[in-house]
């Protein structure tokens, strides 16, 4: 199950700290999860606390 980071995301940088794998990437004004680097485990998911990470 693939993941994205939708416009709700409140730049918090939870995301980027928690992923294993160092997936999710500060691209500036947004973080934007890399898929070809993405194992799907979910951790960033259960950290966001303004829900901007979803399935895609």
């Amino acid at each position: 199950m693939a993941y994205e980071i939708t416009d709700d995301c409140v730049l918090c940088g939870n995301c980027a700290d928690e992923c294993p794998i160092k997936a999710v990437k500060n691209e500036g004004d947004k973080y934007a999860i890399e898929q070809e680097l993405c194992v799907e485990c979910g951790a960033c998911t259960f950290v966001c606390d303004s829900g901007a990470i979803v399935t895609k």
